[in-house]
């Protein structure tokens, strides 16, 4: 007990938030008598907040380093409609189109990232500035009008699904195959992780209760499997979601340049100090960012099909919101990938589960807000509560 109770304590800001998650569509599903777990439902949930879920994705880079990006609902709106004058209006391939469309992005992304990591203006100021430039182009660019539709292989990006290769009929086979794939991976995992603990010392939750937690982990995976392959099988955009989820997850916890954005959000000056390059990580953060933005802003426009003016509106708030409900601290240098999805799911649930039983938007739109001041407020109590332990 002495273990399990160290181990939630030390994870609390992870495990916490799964926790809400897992309570949030409990409550709701209750509420809704069961709506929200309908494999329609479901999978409408991911598609609806695909785009906030890739844009956190980046915005936890961002907020790693203690900084965020107020660009990105502009710039979502900006790619948009560039995707749509290249395939639109020139008949370009859309495959080649979603690749300068990228490169934009990119280009966008390096810009800000110029003049916050080189001339260090802060970026609050200079996303600021993109977040007005950007709008305003689109505008220009779309003559304040949606321009649409788009060809299907540009659509599928967003509505599409994996085919089953195994001919299921009303079962989609390949989406269960796939949940026992990943059911198997995670023990493999779990088991080479407890092993590789036992084998250095370090403190492991005891077995009954190490495999309480695998089985309902498989057990999770599997329903959510079950519920997909019963509609029609995973969406192509949680196929791109999960590989963006698994590269960056990588990238944080595994790799140099990861550890250098935690420096640097941890302690600039430390980081500097220590031989850290820390111009040219804010420079690729935000380069990153603007890659990030065009994936989402061409997502959201596929979903549509059209590209509009309006559209990203408030969408930086709600990845920001995604994040620091995820577990970032509004200081930089804590935080996790997956815990920046888990929180974009969150509101998800909330956006669902209030729509569904007939809450205002008003309404939904307020308790977000409080939603978002209670983790800030978490947070601030945690360090707090730290520095009186030390």
């Amino acid at each position: 007990m002495r273990v399990l109770w160290e181990n939630l304590k030390n994870n609390f800001r992870h495990y916490g938030m799964v926790i809400a998650l897992a309570a949030a569509m409990l409550f709701f599903g209750a509420l809704t008598g069961g709506v929200l777990f309908r494999p329609v439902n479901l999978t409408n949930l991911v598609l609806q907040n695909s785009y906030v879920l890739i844009l956190a994705v980046g915005m936890m880079l961002c907020i790693l380093t203690g900084n965020i990006d107020l660009s990105v609902g502009s710039v979502v709106a900006f790619v948009g409609a560039v995707a749509a004058m290249l395939i639109v209006d020139k008949q370009v391939n859309p495959v080649l189109a979603i690749l300068v469309s990228l490169l934009v992005g990119g280009i966008i992304g390096a810009w800000q990232g110029f003049w916050i990591a080189f001339l260090r203006i802060p970026a609050f100021i200079v996303t600021l500035a993109g977040m007005l430039v950007f709008r305003g182009i689109a505008l220009v660019l779309l003559q304040g009008q949606s321009k649409g539709p788009f060809p299907p292989l540009f659509q599928s990006l967003s509505s599409g699904f994996i085919p089953d290769p195994l001919g299921g009929g009303k079962t989609h086979l390949l989406t269960v195959a796939i949940g026992v794939i990943l059911s198997g991976l995670l023990v493999l995992s779990g088991v080479r992780a407890r092993v590789k603990e036992k084998k250095f010392g370090f403190d492991t939750l005891p077995t009954g209760l190490w495999i309480a937690k695998t089985v309902f982990l498989v057990t999770v995976i599997m329903a959510f499997a079950v519920v997909f392959a019963l509609y029609r099988g995973i969406p192509n955009i949680l196929v791109v979601l999960g590989l963006l989820v698994g590269v960056y997850h990588f990238i944080t916890s595994r790799t140099v340049q990861g550890r250098h954005i935690y420096a640097l959000g941890g302690n600039a000056k430390a980081a500097k100090l220590s031989g850290i390059k820390t111009e040219w990580v804010m420079f690729w953060v935000y380069t990153n960012m603007g890659i990030i933005a065009a994936l989402a802003g061409m997502v959201f426009a596929a979903r549509l099909n059209v590209a509009t003016p309006k559209a990203g509106q408030n969408f930086e708030l709600d990845a920001i919101a995604a994040c620091y409900i995820g577990g970032a601290s509004t200081t930089g240098g804590i935080g996790t990938i997956v815990g920046a999805i888990v929180g974009g799911l969150f509101m998800g649930v909330l956006n669902n589960g209030m729509s569904i039983i007939g809450v205002g938007i008003d309404w939904q739109q307020a308790i977000k807000g409080f939603v978002l001041l209670a983790a800030v407020a978490f947070d601030l109590y945690s360090k707090t509560r730290s520095s009186k332990s030390l």
